[in-house]
C-alpha cells in the first residue's frame, strides 16, 4: 500500500468551496465522460454522522479500462468499472473505491480522507492523528504545476485568469505565501494493488494520475469561480443532478448498464482463481468497501 498526502491551495475560503467544489466535480466529471468512459451516478442522497453532522453519500461507477497502461490491459476486460462511494461531512471528505469487473484480480482499493482549512497548507497534523512523514507530503501548485497537455485550456491558465465577481487573479510567482483569501485542500490518499510484480508500479501509476486529477479539478474550482460564486446550496445541487443525467447519458451510450444479476460490489472466484492468488502470495478480494466506523445510516430521500 503506498500513501501520500497532497496540499492543494486555492485563493478561496473553505466556505465559498463548498459550492465551488459541488459545481467544479459535476461539470468536471461531465466534461470527461464519453465513449463509454466516464462516471454514472447510481447514489446520491442525504446521510448523518454522529461526529460532522449531515452530509452526503454518493455512489459512482467510474469507467476507465481504456485509460489503463498497456501492461495493465492484459488483465483487464473492455469495459472495466470501479465503484467509488464518497462520503461529504464538509469541510470533511472521505472516498473509497473498490475494484469490481475483473473478478480473479486481488483487492485493488484507493481510499481519500479531505479536510479543508483556511491557510496556505502550513498545518501538518491536519487529520489529528498521526503526521504524515514529510517525504510522503506534496504541495501541488494549480498555477505553475505542469498538467496532461490534453488538459490545458487557455481559459483555465490561472496566470492569465481574472474573477469579474471576485475581483481575484490573476496568480502570480509565490502567491500561497501572499494571496488573501487562501485555503488548503488537504488530501491523504492511500492505494492498494495486491498482485505480486505489479504492485509497485501500479500503484505509482494510480497516484500519477491522481495528483494530474486533482490539479486539473482545482485549477477548474478556481477558473470557473464567475460562474458558481453567488450560487445557493440549493441551486448548486440542481446543477449537480441536471450534469448527473447529462453524464449517466453520455456514458451508458457506449458502455451500457452492469449485469442486472450481479449485485453491486459483488466478487466471485473459481478455485482455479484462489489457488492462483495463494501462488502469488495474494489474499483473495473481500466482498464490499464498508462504511467508514461511526456512520449513521437513516433513511434518506434522493436529491
Amino acid at each position: 500500500m503506498l500513501m501520500k498526502e497532497y496540499r492543494i491551495c486555492m485563493p478561496l475560503t473553505v466556505d465559498e468551496y463548498r459550492i465551488g467544489q459541488l459545481y467544479m466535480i459535476s461539470r468536471h466529471s461531465c466534461e470527461q465522460s464519453g465513449g463509454g468512459e466516464g462516471v454514472v451516478v447510481v447514489r446520491n442522497e442525504l446521510d448523518t454522522h454522529p461526529q460532522h453532522g449531515p452530509g452526503q453519500v454518493t455512489e459512482k461507477r467510474i469507467y476507465l479500462s481504456s485509460k489503463l497502461p498497456s501492461w495493465a490491459k492484459i488483465f483487464v476486460p473492455d469495459f472495466c468499472y470501479v465503484i467509488e462511494k464518497a462520503w461529504n461531512f464538509y469541510p470533511f471528505t472521505i472516498t473509497g473505491a473498490a475494484e469490481y469487473s475483473v473478478s480473479f484480480l486481488p483487492k485493488f482499493s484507493v481510499r481519500i480522507e479531505t479536510r479543508f482549512e483556511n491557510n496556505n497548507g502550513s498545518n501538518d497534523n491536519v487529520f489529528g492523528d498521526t503526521p504524515t512523514p514529510a517525504e510522503n507530503v506534496s504541495f501541488l501548485d494549480i498555477l505553475s504545476d505542469p498538467i496532461p497537455e490534453k488538459h490545458y485550456k487557455e481559459s483555465e491558465d490561472l496566470s492569465r485568469w481574472q474573477s469579474a465577481k471576485t475581483e481575484r487573479g490573476p496568480l502570480e510567482e509565490g502567491w500561497r505565501d501572499q494571496h488573501r483569501p487562501i485555503m488548503c485542500s488537504y488530501k491523504r490518499v492511500w492505494c492498494s494493488f495486491e498482485v505480486f510484480g505489479l504492485q509497485t508500479k501500479t500503484e505509482e501509476f494510480i497516484h500519477r494520475n491522481i495528483r494530474d486529477i486533482l490539479l486539473v479539478g482545482h485549477r477548474q474550482a478556481v477558473a470557473w469561480v464567475d460562474e458558481w460564486h453567488g450560487l445557493t446550496l440549493e441551486e448548486v445541487r440542481d446543477f449537480e443532478q441536471k450534469m448527473q443525467d447529462k453524464t449517466n447519458s453520455k456514458v451508458k451510450q457506449h458502455a451500457g448498464p452492469p449485469p442486472s444479476c450481479t449485485p453491486v460490489l459483488s466478487r466471485s472466484m473459481s478455485v482455479s482463481d484462489e489457488r492462483a492468488l495463494k501462488k502469488m502470495s495474494a489474499s483473495p478480494p473481500s466482498a464490499s468497501l464498508s462504511v467508514p466506523k461511526g456512520h449513521k445510516r437513516p433513511s434518506s430521500t434522493s436529491e
